[in-house]
């Protein structure tokens, strides 16, 4: 059966959560109490599940016992976990690629021994010092892709590929975050990656909002969806409002409520059901109560996006599409 509004896995990214605690201890190393915590201010907000977004957990990093210690903690809440993003740990990075790809392959096995149900990718690399100075990082030019590098490229498709072999092995879907002036920076260079890799379980997570927040000239967004959600099997989605005055040169762009940014997600998803999209979605938000954006954003698509009920014409994705049936978030659909 299709999924509806009421049962569509919906998570709450992570971003928001520091990655240390008051006294300066990473949160991989802190008492289990600090993840309960976490866990139940998410559920609190109104999520049944949470995206394990590695900026803060970084479960790839912790021990067997640890690993379990983490899984109690999620139940103990009552919440679910059944993704893990793992970003900023490119596999071609030159200086770090055998330990990202390393790194990469640790939380493919920690996902699978927390019962995950997709593991996300990218390909971008940490924020430069002069990205790290900014109110928005975006605003100002980090990693590029060498355009043009059949190696380098080559050396993406095999990594990745090795990745999802790995994956496909241990049950879990593997996804690769769009991102800018990467490999997964545009549309037709997504696609051609998953082509490439050529693995039913490897598809894209059409991150289009890391796209449209660019201060310069973006693909139109409509373009990117049609290209890329027949090849996508999760999904972060989030929102800016954008200004452009092309004549002068100035484009702005700031975070924003999914209902009220460039993007209109009611378009999308009708794209998305069409293309025979049932992955997992993970609503994200940058700036001011991050947390609280992200529950009206879950609230936004029960209420007004989703389908409610299951007799809808589902199209063919190009890719595996998980199954998992978490419990139905917490009382915020609208009838």
């Amino acid at each position: 059966m299709a999924y509806t509004a009421e049962n569509w896995p919906i998570t709450a990214a992570l971003l928001q959560f520091s990655n240390t605690n008051a006294a300066g201890v990473h949160i991989n190393e802190a008492d289990s109490s600090a993840w309960v915590d976490v866990f139940q201010e998410v559920k609190d907000a109104g999520f049944a599940n949470a995206d394990l977004t590695d900026s803060w957990v970084r479960p790839g990093e912790l021990s067997e016992s640890r690993l379990a210690e983490f899984k109690a903690a999620a139940d103990h809440v009552g919440i679910g976990i059944p993704v893990i993003s793992a970003i900023r740990s490119s596999v071609i990075e030159e200086a770090n690629w055998e330990a990202n790809l390393a790194y990469s392959h640790r939380t493919i096995d920690a996902a699978a021994a927390l019962g995950c149900e997709v593991v996300s990718v990218g390909l971008h690399q940490a924020l430069t010092p002069e990205q790290q100075k900014q109110l928005w990082f975006w605003t100002v030019q980090g990693h590029v892709d060498p355009v043009g590098d059949t190696a380098t490229w080559n050396k993406a498709v095999t990594r990745l590929r090795e990745l999802g072999q790995h994956a496909a092995e241990v049950g879990v879907l593997l996804s690769l975050e769009m991102y800018e002036d990467t490999y997964l920076g545009t549309a037709d260079s997504s696609v051609q990656l998953v082509q490439d890799i050529d693995l039913a379980n490897v598809g894209l997570n059409p991150d289009i909002g890391n796209l449209i927040r660019l201060h310069r000239p973006i693909e139109d967004w409509r373009e990117v969806v049609a290209k890329v959600l027949p090849y996508s099997n999760y999904w972060h989605v989030k929102n800016y409002i954008r200004d452009e005055n092309v004549a002068r040169g100035q484009y702005v762009a700031m975070p924003a409520p999914m209902e009220s940014g460039l993007i209109s997600y009611r378009e999308a998803f009708k794209v998305a059901i069409s293309v025979g999209y049932q992955g997992i979605i993970c609503t994200e938000h940058y700036g001011g109560d991050g947390l609280s954006v992200t529950a009206r954003n879950q609230e936004y698509l029960r209420s007004q996006i989703l389908p409610k009920t299951d007799g809808y014409a589902l199209g063919t994705s190009q890719v595996a599409q998980g199954r998992q049936l978490p419990a139905p978030a917490a009382s915020l659909l609208t009838v």
